[in-house]
């Protein structure tokens, strides 16, 4: 029977738990990133199914991600690492999605002001042509040409400000909650005990191979 050991946060009773499960910390990280560890992006594929998972959860659950590692502990403070990484990229996601909905309303706003003026002077059109040519049939189909154009320009801030936006609400919220998940890793313990040592980011530069030929300074 295969055994295991836990570090991390501990995860409360209430909390409704995602678990991942990859060979080394590394695949949960977008490879292509050079930014430092702590500010590197969750793979795409990761991302993906931690936040679809989050979804199917209800909205006011808490929650916590479990990490089943398929290799021996390393680094004493990896998981603290982990957890800080994963809380720095959901709370940055977070905070670009509210972005996203601030500037969607402030579209929205602007785009309400147009429609109304625009509405508005659609309405004074049809009114100056109705006085004007009362009796005129082609003036009446004008009219309500004028009429249906300026309700249809308040179709866009009317989808902005009745539909478009809790979605972005709901997902800066989802956000927040993994920015604050416990997060906690599960090793598989029979593993061979220097396995870490392959694994990227948990391998300090210190551990890296020196060159061939280099020679350590004193």
């Amino acid at each position: 029977m295969s055994q295991s050991t836990d570090a991390g946060d501990l995860i409360p009773a209430p909390c409704r738990v995602i678990e991942v499960r990859v060979a080394e910390l590394r695949q949960l990280f977008n490879a292509i990133d050079p930014s430092p560890f702590h500010e590197r992006d969750l793979d795409p594929r990761a991302e993906e199914f931690i936040v679809g998972w989050s979804t199917d959860l209800p909205d006011d659950a808490a929650l916590a991600l479990l990490v089943h590692l398929d290799r021996s502990p390393g680094r004493p403070d990896e998981a603290e690492i982990l957890r800080n990484a994963i809380h720095e990229f959901f709370g940055q996601r977070a905070e670009v999605t509210r972005r996203r909905l601030r500037d969607l309303l402030r579209r929205g706003r602007t785009s309400l002001l147009i429609a109304l003026a625009f509405l508005a002077a659609s309405v004074a059109a049809g009114d100056l042509l109705a006085a004007y040519f009362p009796e005129n049939r082609v003036a009446g189909i004008l009219r309500e040409g004028f009429l249906i154009g300026g309700w249809v320009a308040m179709w866009r801030p009317i989808e902005v400000f009745l539909y478009d936006w809790w979605p972005i609400r709901s997902e800066a919220r989802n956000f927040d909650r993994l920015a604050a998940m416990p997060v906690r890793i599960r090793y598989r313990a029979e593993a061979p005990p220097d396995a870490w040592r392959q694994d990227w980011p948990a391998r300090p530069a210190a551990d890296q191979p020196a060159p061939r030929g280099a020679s350590r300074a004193s």
